[in-house]
Order: C-alpha cells, then sequence, then structure tokens
C-alpha cells in the first residue's frame, strides 16, 4: 500500500493526498460520484488550510485515498474559486454532485460544516472544480 503511494508520488511529483468526507460511507459515496462523472468539484472550508494543510492548486494532481488509505483516485485541479459559503451559485452546487438543488447542498454542508469545525453563512470556503486524471480502483 505504501509502496503504492510512494510510486504514485514520483508518477505526479507535487500531488497531495486526501480524503473525501468525514466518514468511510461518505467517502465510498463521493468517491463514486467521482468516478461515475457526476461529481466534478468540491469545496473545503478555508480554516481547514490555516493549519498547514497545502492549498489546492490550478493544475496540480493530487491523490484521492480510500477510508483505508489506499489510493483510490487521481484528479487535477482546473479552477478556484475563493468564496463565502452563501455565495455559492447554484451551478457551483451542481457541478459537485451530491444534491439536486442549491437549497439541498446548502442544507447537508451545513450539516457537513457544523460536524467538521464550525458553520457560518459568511464563512469562506474554497470551491475547486476538478478534472478526473486517473482511476485506481
Amino acid at each position: 500500500m505504501l509502496k503504492e503511494l510512494e510510486a504514485l508520488k514520483q508518477r505526479y511529483p507535487g500531488a497531495q493526498t486526501f480524503k473525501c468526507g468525514d466518514d468511510a460511507d461518505l467517502c465510498e459515496r463521493l468517491l463514486s460520484l467521482v468516478r461515475s462523472g457526476r461529481k466534478v468539484a468540491t469545496c473545503s472550508a478555508l480554516s481547514d488550510f490555516q493549519g498547514g494543510d497545502p492549498m489546492p492548486e490550478i493544475g496540480r494532481r493530487d491523490i484521492a485515498l480510500n477510508w483505508d488509505d489506499t489510493p483510490a483516485l487521481v484528479i487535477e485541479t482546473v479552477e478556484l474559486i475563493h468564496c463565502r459559503f452563501d455565495e455559492v451559485s447554484e451551478a457551483m452546487a451542481l457541478a459537485e454532485g451530491e444534491d439536486d438543488s442549491l437549497e439541498g447542498w446548502r442544507a447537508e454542508h451545513r450539516k457537513y460544516f457544523e460536524r467538521n469545525g464550525g458553520f457560518s453563512p459568511a464563512m469562506e470556503i474554497i470551491w475547486e472544480r476538478f478534472a478526473l486524471v486517473e482511476d485506481l480502483g
């Protein structure tokens, strides 16, 4: 497992690793949405990056991990938008592929952010559009 990850990091220099969601079931569901082509974007609280985690960068390829830390996917960041939670447009929300409406996206992401450090409609987020480069599943 570690050997496979190290080989991927050599193939994709500068790649960061990350997990989707905050539990195994959500992680699996989100990875499936990416694989199906429905999920082409994600977002994170800006505060997540203030602890030293590297910010996403346009053009960088990163490795999404399964919940068990095995490599799942390689994505490439193609667009970044820094905005407030309440400024996310319907098009941005729908690109995340998790909900069928902006209202649904807001409700589910509010719950997620409340579980993971706090929520405010004015909180700053980093919204990221990405392309699937390689499915390692």
